[in-house]
């Protein structure tokens, strides 16, 4: 059983500054795979802002051997993870020793070996794994870092044994003061908070290069990988320093260190990590080949490279002062990797992309047991706020807040962010607090975006009458957990208003909403107008609007604003869909004619026209349904959603078998995005043709593709035709060695199993040899891309449910963080039937009653269960 008494949550309103400064660390590793010594040298400092000189450090699994106060040996207690001393009152230096078992760490966190690569993972609270030390994000001090490796071993049948030879690469943050046989001296000049600490050795090679800043500093890029992977890390290599001038350009921020080191690890809890000066990332988000990586790897990996590189200065140079501002560097940070994609590819397209990952995971998040404010107010488990909330709301408030103050001052605002507060523990307060000096707007209710949770609804109705058109607009925010009561949000709202016959009659400009409503009138108009609303989705709220199939069909057709134009689409969709799954009634043919003129529009983008004849996620219609006030059915709503697919495949045949001979890419493979959009609507409409005319196509493409995407996307194909079993084979076959692209192998099974079949496919799956469930990659490549699959995971027998507890409870113990991660899929279970609810509160409460529950998983469980 859980423990009776439950953690004690931190509390935002109980911070208090460190009682102790820290000035400079040194840090001595002796490696070894069970005996790893970890000698700290620290020099403290009383810190004039607290009138407390009680010393306490943060230690966890670790053995102390020694410890001394200014050279004398002292004899501090340890108890629950901290260390307590008395200590002088005055400036000293602690120094001590301990030893720790990286093989052993199976969480992740800390020191730990990744298939006999050593490598740190220390955001949240993960340095104190290390050593002793006041492990918080606004204790920063310069480090400098030894690294011995005297002690090597090897692998040999999974297990580790003597090596032959010390270990050839070793790394930590910022500049290499020197290097030997097997051990190496790096000095970061920086201060920066113990998170940000990272070290790796192991048997590595780079893919190097170099970027002079527009300052004139010569810096060394190196991607280490593992021998043999050099050849795929070549787009990674560019993104990086594509990244590098963009944020020179974009932002004035120049790199500064010598040396930039980015190092590619297959167990990772996460994407990446910004260390500063040494970036480690999940293998799947630096690897890349043409024959193993799909355009959307390509994607991410421009993606995450840059969002990472980025923290430098939004991170890194500034930090947070305690774990509540999180969304301070990771909000900024997600808006500045976001304006980067967009520039390297299609600002449009990046924005629809952007909105399915916001409404799919972030509004599902910020509506149920789960919600939290952007800024919340206390926390259990800190590695449980790396949230949606955090990251992709945080970016939207950035996004609002640069709309709302315009381009000018915005960069006006950074630059003086930059300078104000460059080598500081910041605040939200402090955030505002700029773009309040660079501008001179009272930003307080605007603030409400980070303290207030759940996504506000916005209510719009209109009226004309002798040439004013009124539009009368209000907001309500639902209650969330522990938040009853909303006050109004400010909100921009990007508006354009075209005629009847789609001609633009007013450009867009943006209106604020701060009351409980407003009317906003627009004079000397001929005739009623359309509304073209939230252009751009200016504003992460859900639209409220009583809308007509003729007015969207007009959105569709003529909005100049290409979000609204895909937006319309998409509300028709999902119009469809729920009048299928509800009435049973048939698909209007006024959708399929205006889904042939988009999927027809030689001058659309081609990736805007694969998004817009995409239809929404089994998930998404599930969510409409609840919304008002039906209890989804996810087997109604996968057949409906199937049958809509076999219509839509009907009427397009002949326009999808045009673009799928247009649409070939001739030549050598480019991930470039054009190239990219060509391929995605020629694999959407191969999905298309190959349900309505059979698996020829699909099959002769998956023969001869020479590229993952169109590889993948022909096995896909075959799946969805409840066809490829050879297909399967011959994938497995070839790529069974590389464990990126087997992740596919298994994801796709998973994900694209028949309601019916999805347990079983994926109980034979788990006992397949290849699946590892201790490494995260293949954990979720499995079990999560069943939690995915919206019908077979929520199957009426419940045994999808009994699957993914049964795996939850064996993992937890293991690794905390993807456990705990992945148990949030059961967030939405008050949407569904008794039956369901049912099922999933008996193993929810199963799983919180399991003897040695860890703090991240209680925490999860806990909030879905009692959360409404």
């Amino acid at each position: 059983m859980m423990n009776d008494v439950p953690p004690k949550p931190v509390l935002l309103s109980e911070y208090k500054p460190p009682n102790w400064l820290v000035t400079d660390v040194h840090l001595t590793f002796r490696l070894h795979p069970q005996r790893t010594i970890v000698i700290s040298r620290i020099e403290f400092t009383p810190n004039p802002e607290s009138d407390d000189r009680t010393f306490e450090l943060m230690g966890e699994d670790l053995s102390l051997r020694w410890a001394t106060i200014d050279g004398q040996d002292w004899k501090p207690s340890v108890k629950d993870g901290k260390l307590k001393a008395k200590v002088p009152d005055q400036a000293f230096t602690w120094a001590c020793e301990v030893e720790i078992n990286p093989s052993a760490n199976t969480a992740l966190e800390g020191l730990y070996l990744s298939n006999g690569i050593y490598c740190t993972q220390c955001e949240a609270e993960g340095f104190r794994k290390i050593t002793f030390y006041p492990d918080r994000p606004d204790v920063m001090a310069p480090f400098t870092v030894r690294i011995e490796t005297g002690q090597p071993f090897k692998m040999s049948n999974g297990t580790l044994e003597p090596g032959d030879a010390p270990l050839p690469v070793v790394l930590s943050n910022g500049n290499l003061l020197a290097k030997g046989d097997g051990w190496a001296e790096w000095h970061d000049p920086w201060p920066k908070p113990s998170y940000l600490f990272a070290l790796v050795a192991g048997d590595l090679v780079a893919h190097t290069g170099h970027h002079k800043t527009a300052e004139g500093r010569d810096v060394e890029l190196n991607i280490w990988v593992r021998p043999g992977d050099e050849n795929r890390a070549s787009y990674a290599l560019d993104a990086l320093k594509r990244s590098m001038v963009w944020d020179e350009q974009q932002y004035g921020r120049n790199y500064d260190l010598d040396v930039f080191n980015l190092v590619a690890v297959d167990d990772f809890n996460a994407g990446a990590m910004e260390n500063k000066g040494l970036n480690i990332f999940n293998s799947k988000y630096v690897l890349a080949s043409p024959e193993s990586a799909t355009d959307r790897d390509y994607e991410f990996i421009e993606g995450i490279v840059a969002h990472e590189y980025f923290h430098n200065w939004t991170g890194n140079r500034i930090t947070c002062r305690d774990w509540f501002q999180l969304c301070l560097k990771e909000g900024l940070t997600v808006f500045r990797d976001q304006q980067f994609s967009g520039d390297m590819r299609s600002h449009a397209v990046k924005r629809i992309d952007d909105v399915l990952m916001l409404r799919g995971r972030q509004f599902r998040e910020d509506n149920g047991p789960l919600a939290h404010a952007v800024r919340p107010e206390s926390y259990v488990e800190i590695n449980n706020f790396y949230t949606a909330t955090v990251y992709e709301k945080g970016a939207e408030v950035i996004g609002m807040l640069k709309a709302m103050v315009g381009d000018d001052a915005y960069a006006k605002a950074l630059e003086l962010y930059f300078d104000r507060h460059d080598g500081q523990a910041a605040t939200i307060e402090d955030w505002l607090k700029v773009f309040e000096d660079a501008t001179g707007q009272d930003l307080g209710q605007f603030s409400r975006w980070y303290s207030q949770a759940g996504t506000p609804r916005v209510t719009v109705s209109d009226t004309y009458e002798d040439g004013t058109y009124t539009l009368n607009i209000s907001q309500h925010t639902p209650p969330t957990p522990d938040q009853p009561d909303k006050k109004p949000q400010v909100i921009p709202i990007a508006l354009g208003l075209l005629s009847d016959t789609g001609e633009e009659v007013r450009a867009t400009e943006t209106l604020v909403l701060s009351d409980d409503a407003q009317s906003f009138q627009f004079h000397g108009l001929n005739s009623k107008p359309v509304p073209s609303l939230l252009r751009g989705f200016s504003a992460p709220v859900i639209l409220e609007r009583e809308t007509s199939t003729e007015e969207r069909l007009l959105l569709l057709a003529h909005d100049t604003d290409p979000f609204n134009r895909w937006e319309a689409g998409r509300q028709l969709a999902k119009d469809q869909l729920v009048l299928m799954v509800t009435l049973g009634a048939p698909a209007e043919p006024r959708f399929l004619d205006a889904l042939e003129s988009v999927a027809s529009d030689d001058a659309l983008d081609p990736a805007f026209r694969a998004f817009t004849l995409g239809l929404p996620s089994e998930d998404d219609i599930a969510q409409t349904l609840f919304e008002g006030g039906r209890t989804p059915d996810p087997t109604t709503i996968h057949s409906a959603r199937e049958t809509l697919a076999d219509t839509v495949a009907s009427h397009l045949g002949k326009v999808c078998e045009k673009i799928y001979d247009q649409m070939r890419v001739a030549g050598p493979y480019s991930p470039d995005s054009k190239a990219a959009g060509k391929r995605a609507l020629r694999l959407t409409a191969l999905g298309l043709l190959t349900r309505a005319d059979g698996t020829d196509r699909a099959e002769a493409l998956f023969a001869e593709a020479d590229n993952m995407t169109e590889s993948l996307g022909a096995l896909s194909a075959l799946l969805g035709a409840e066809a490829g079993e050879a297909e399967l084979n011959v994938f497995y076959d070839r790529w069974k060695s590389d464990p990126n692209v087997l992740d596919k192998w298994f994801a796709l099974q998973a994900g694209r199993a028949k309601p019916d079949k999805a347990v079983e496919v994926v109980e034979a799956l788990a006992k397949h040899p290849d699946f590892n469930w201790k490494t995260p990659n293949r954990f979720r490549s499995l079990i999560g891309a069943f939690a995915g699959n919206t019908a077979g995971f929520h199957h009426s027998s419940g045994r999808g449910y009994e699957l993914l507890a049964n795996w939850l409870i064996k993992l937890d113990p293991v690794n905390p963080q993807t456990a705990a991660r992945l148990a949030t899929v059961f967030e939405t279970w008050r949407r569904y039937d008794g039956d369901r609810q049912g099922q999933i509160n008996d193993v929810l409460t199963r799983i919180k009653d399991t003897s040695g529950l860890s703090r991240d998983m209680g925490e999860i469980i806990d909030r879905i269960l009692h959360g409404k």
